[in-house]
């Protein structure tokens, strides 16, 4: 896969405006596939129970002016012109503001940071170019108040975690209302006594259909997307400008804040509580935060300002405009959307609506399947199986077991609930939370990073949080209305993350705790007082200093192991992205002849981990350009850690792609010429008569020149033996327990919320991807 081009691709993305043009043409099917489907459902939600259409007209022109002024303020003011501009080097969503805080603040949740991940260029890059500037007197104040107590950095990562949840739990909910809606619109062709029997087994297959394609990606039938979200909002907006003209060409002056005053006035509590329905209007508009890593700023602005926006007013325009001609009751669904659609359209647009609802549900759910990876890479999230989709176009993965518990929710709520109603009540508490956590974020990012005035950031809290927490009550009073969903959906995702987080950190204190000191190591001997047998051992360990007690363990049990020993750490940073040249940091354990190495890896929460060849070759390539260079001249950049002195000196080490010249470490096909010898092969084992696929070979080249001293020559051939004898995966398999004396919270954390989730999924080898003939687990019982 392009992995390192791929990761790097929103630099490019300001080239011309034939790009910008067509990046806002593909954001349309990725991006607004939900914003767009609303008005299937936002006027039948609103008018299900609380209100009702009078021939005055005063409850459908409020209900619009509510809309009009809604998606103006907080879609396009809020998100366009302002949180837009708070990405992480191009990276968007609720991780993406926490990322930003973490590295202004020093409130970084992960234990293993260190000084060195500080110089990564994009950790010190700010997307709007304030970080140098100094900071006021109450910015310092904050800064120095959210370093010095750990409680506010707590609540900052609940925080953050509530707004996470939240979005899975819309990965639920947006699916199941989008196409429920959808598929309403047969109820008009039909019989009241059958369409009943129509709407919902038509809805689970769809939704069945939709799960269950998941694993192909969306790269096979992507470009379709765009084209449907385009195709769905130039009907709609030629509907409303139909219905506009045909039946009231004045419903323009509904758009008057005038007539949400005569609107509360005239419902008082049942229009407060038809809020909730309204608020289904800007669904989707998170979207367009999260999702801005696959496009630029720009092109999500172009977009949604010149085709997404006017279409959904002329919309609601049009819908209101036949609305308020229409006052006779003749069904229980006289307010919905295909009502509005003249009959001779119905079949065409109801088949538009039922594929851009399968459209803006593609777009949730694989924008849940990012952020749950984004989670697990900041230790927030146990283990999952990541599936890349696809090779060309970067973040579009898959997870199989968050799928089908997605599904299996996604099935339940809709036939449970069996109505856009409570569908509704569900998913506006859902998107109505993700944004107050957004606006409570961004606050702290305009004072902390922007470096701007503590007023202006009261000002955002204040007038935006005062229009959410409106509709976020009005959500909220609905609660035994379906609106509990959410809450109970996030509930439990919260309660397995914290507990996943409190054990990932628990685990880390043992491990540091109970490390072996270098020293003790060194004492053993050259040979360590083991064998040392052919091949390289990888260690792998949380720790970035010291020696970890499963590598004790291991040698206490069984006295041997490889001629050449590597102690890995795979780690994330708090950033999007580590570029290639920055991503191994290399450092020597003892003297040259122990032929011990530490090497820390370190991945963005964006980044795509390499696979398991690819893996081995960039890591043996960066210990080989560490050994060269070492020689040469001193390490490009240093850091010291005052434990251990000299043997934790960590020089930073590109990838193989970034070495113009040096250590090589060239992939072959077998097919070539299986027969040509080199300094160092390993051939991929033969498969039992299954497809034929071009198998690689390593060839780990040593520069033939004689500047290089016979004694780093002597250690790089020897690297390369080792190489050729293969590599294998030590890792600690933990059994954790909550030590004797602990309460009975932290015994029900450790002892049966940790572990259950421990048992249940994903093992240590999935931050590796390291195969499974070559992986050994070493178990250990941690007492916490």
């Amino acid at each position: 896969m392009e992995i390192e081009s791929g990761s790097y691709q929103n630099t490019v993305k300001k080239e011309s405006w034939r790009t910008v043009l067509t990046l806002a043409y593909q954001s349309l099917g990725v991006v607004y596939g939900d914003l767009s489907t609303s008005p299937l459902y936002v006027y039948k939600s609103t008018f299900a129970e609380d209100i009702h259409h009078s021939e005055t007209n005063e409850e459908i022109f409020g209900v619009l002016s509510f809309i009009f002024w809604t998606i103006t303020l907080v879609p396009l003011l809020k998100y366009v012109f302002i949180v837009l501009r708070a990405d992480d080097n191009g990276e968007g969503g609720t991780f993406a503001l926490y990322s930003l805080l973490c590295r202004h603040a020093r409130v970084n949740s992960l234990p293993s940071c260190q000084l060195a991940d500080e110089q990564l260029i994009e950790y010190k890059t700010d997307s709007i170019g304030l970080s140098s500037l100094p900071q006021s007197g109450f910015a310092a104040s904050l800064k120095s108040t959210l370093e010095k107590h750990r409680v506010l950095q707590k609540f900052l990562l609940v925080l953050a975690l509530i707004g996470t949840c939240m979005v899975i739990g819309d990965g639920v909910l947006t699916p199941a209302i989008s196409v429920f809606s959808a598929v309403s619109g047969v109820e008009l062709s039909m019989a009241k006594e059958h369409h009943k029997y129509i709407e919902l087994p038509a809805a689970c297959i769809i939704l069945i259909g939709l799960f269950a394609l998941q694993h192909y990606g969306t790269h096979k039938v992507g470009f379709l997307f765009a084209p449907v979200i385009l195709l769905w909002l130039m009907c709609i907006s030629a509907i409303g400008v139909y219905n506009i003209f045909h039946w009231n060409p004045h419903v323009y002056q509904a758009l008057s804040p005038y007539y949400m005053f005569k609107f509360l006035k005239k419902t008082q509590s049942r229009g407060f509580k038809s809020l909730g329905g309204i608020l289904l209007c800007i669904t989707g508009s998170e979207a367009m935060f999260a999702d801005l890593g696959h496009f630029s700023q720009l092109s999500i602005k172009i977009a949604f300002t010149s085709l997404v926006y006017p279409s959904l007013i002329l919309a609601y325009m049009g819908q209101a405009a036949y609305l308020s001609q229409h006052h006779v009751i003749e069904s229980d669904y006289n307010i919905g959307f295909y009502v509005s659609v003249p009959e001779k359209l119905r079949w065409p647009v109801l088949v538009i609506a039922i594929l851009a609802a399968v459209v803006g549900s593609q777009a949730i759910i694989t924008g849940t399947f990012s952020i749950i990876k984004q989670c697990s890479a900041l230790g927030c999230f146990p283990k999952v199986k990541i599936v890349h989709t696809s090779s060309k176009i970067h973040g579009q993965i898959y997870i199989p077991e968050i799928n089908w518990i997605l599904m299996i929710l996604c099935l339940a709520v809709t036939i449970g609930f069996r109505d856009t109603k409570r569908l509704g009540n569900a998913s506006g508490l859902a998107v109505i939370t993700v944004m107050l956590v957004t606006t409570c974020l961004m606050s702290l990012v305009i004072v902390l990073c922007w470096h701007k005035s503590v007023f202006f950031a009261i000002a955002f809290v204040v007038f935006f949080g005062t229009i959410e927490s409106l509709y976020f009550s009005a959500s909220l009073i609905k609660f035994f209305e379906g609106a509990w969903v959410p809450i109970a959906l996030s509930f439990c995702f919260l309660l397995a993350m914290c507990t996943w987080h409190y054990g990932t950190l628990k685990r880390y204190e043992f491990d540091v705790q109970n490390k072996v000191s270098v020293h003790w190591l060194l004492s053993l001997g050259q040979t360590l007082g083991i064998a040392r047998v052919r091949g390289i051992g990888l260690i792998h360990t949380e720790l970035v200093s010291g020696v970890p007690a499963i590598f004790s363990h291991f040698v206490t049990n069984l006295p041997a192991f490889h001629q050449v020993l590597v102690f890995l750490c795979v780690k994330s940073v708090p950033v999007p992205h580590v570029r290639p040249e920055e991503r191994f940091l290399v450092g020597r354990i003892g003297p040259k002849q122990f032929r011990m190495y530490r090497c820390i890896v370190r991945y963005g929460y964006r980044d795509v981990h390499k696979d398991d060849i690819e893996f081995e070759g960039d890591l043996v390539c960066s210990i080989g350009e560490f050994i060269r260079s070492e020689a040469a001249t001193a390490a490009t950049t240093l850091e010291t850690n005052g434990e251990d002195d000299d043997d934790d000196r960590m020089a930073v080490v590109g990838t193989c792609s970034t070495y113009m010249q040096g250590i090589e470490d060239h992939y072959e096909s077998d097919l070539d010429d299986p027969d040509k010898p080199g300094t160092s092969e390993i051939r991929s084992p033969k498969p039992k008569k299954k497809k034929s696929k071009i198998k690689k070979k390593v060839r780990f080249v040593v520069p033939e020149t004689p500047k290089i001293e016979k004694e780093t020559r002597e250690e790089l051939m020897e690297l390369s033996e080792a190489r050729e004898g293969g590599v294998a995966y030590i890792m600690g398999n933990v059994y954790m327990k909550a030590s004797q004396g602990s309460g009975l919270i932290k015994r029900l954390a450790i002892n049966v919320g940790y572990e259950f989730l421990r048992r249940n999924t994903r093992g240590p080898r999935t931050a590796l991807t390291s195969p499974h003939a070559s992986t050994l687990e070493v178990g250990m019982i941690y007492h916490v």
